[in-house]
């Protein structure tokens, strides 16, 4: 039985890339985080279908994580995630998206509107890393995840406010996800200790950061032990065309907390 998180698979560069893609209409493209197991499909599947009524809804494994092809030797540098998302916009005939970044990928979408700004309309940055702060202990155990349904879950409990969301279920899909052949290995090479270099190697500059001119949202969960929220405050302060939602009572993943408002919320946005 052919896996959900699996959907199309084209070249991007020199690997193929795993894509979800649903819709019709003006592209938005959804970069997912860097936490143990993900996929485009673990971060978005609620977002994806309520989405896709109004447009074209892609969602890459950005590289090292999910199905997309791990290279030999390859470096996993924020360089190599860009090139990606922009030889996938190639490869799909795309010449302008608009993006949603969560975390981790809230950081390619940050970096891909300061460095491509003619190939990108609209941005949202969800609980986004970009800015220089001292790593969370959240952040840090994250990156050092070892595999065990324990110690997932204890991961997925410092996503969310909601502990009832961090199910032995959930715990034990992404468990599973996180020891696929090759899976680990790219994991643990990506961010080993100290691992506040990784932090700094992603954020940008003020003034790169004041360069944004693209319409931007930026939504955060008051409650995130992961990424702090005043990394939103600061990206808000320094993009001028920017508009600032937080949610109490939510984790990092709002996206999974608050479906159906984040959905209306990016829906709205996208659709002014």
């Amino acid at each position: 039985m052919k896996k959900p998180e699996i959907a199309n698979m084209i070249k991007t560069g020199d690997f193929m890339t795993n894509y979800h893609d649903q819709g019709e209409g003006f592209p938005v493209i959804l970069i997912h985080g860097s936490g143990p197991g993900v996929s485009a499909w673990a971060n978005w599947r609620l977002v994806i279908p309520k989405l896709a009524p109004s447009r074209r809804v892609i969602a890459p494994d950005m590289v090292g994580f999910g199905y997309t092809d791990r290279p030999e030797g390859i470096e996993y540098t924020w360089k190599v995630w860009v090139k990606q998302v922009i030889d996938l916009m190639d490869a799909l005939g795309i010449e302008k998206t608009d993006l949603v970044g969560n975390s981790f990928g809230g950081a390619m979408a940050l970096t891909l509107a300061i460095e491509y700004p003619e190939r990108i309309r609209r941005v949202v940055l969800m609980g986004a890393m970009g800015v220089d702060f001292p790593i969370t202990d959240g952040l840090d155990s994250v990156w050092g995840y070892e595999p065990s349904v324990e110690n997932m879950k204890r991961m997925l409990e410092l996503f969310v406010y909601n502990k009832n969301i961090a199910t032995e279920d959930l715990a034990k899909m992404r468990y599973e996800a996180s020891i696929e052949p090759g899976f680990q290995e790219s994991f643990s090479a990506m961010f080993p200790a100290p691992r506040q270099q990784w932090v700094d190697f992603m954020a940008r500059t003020e003034e790169e950061i004041k360069s944004v001119k693209q319409p931007t949202l930026i939504v955060h969960g008051r409650e995130d032990a992961v990424i702090p929220v005043e990394n939103s405050y600061k990206l808000f302060n320094l993009i001028d065309n920017a508009q600032l939602h937080v949610f109490g009572h939510c984790g990092h993943w709002t996206q999974i907390e608050q479906t159906d408002k984040f959905t209306q919320l990016v829906d709205n946005f996208l659709g002014e």
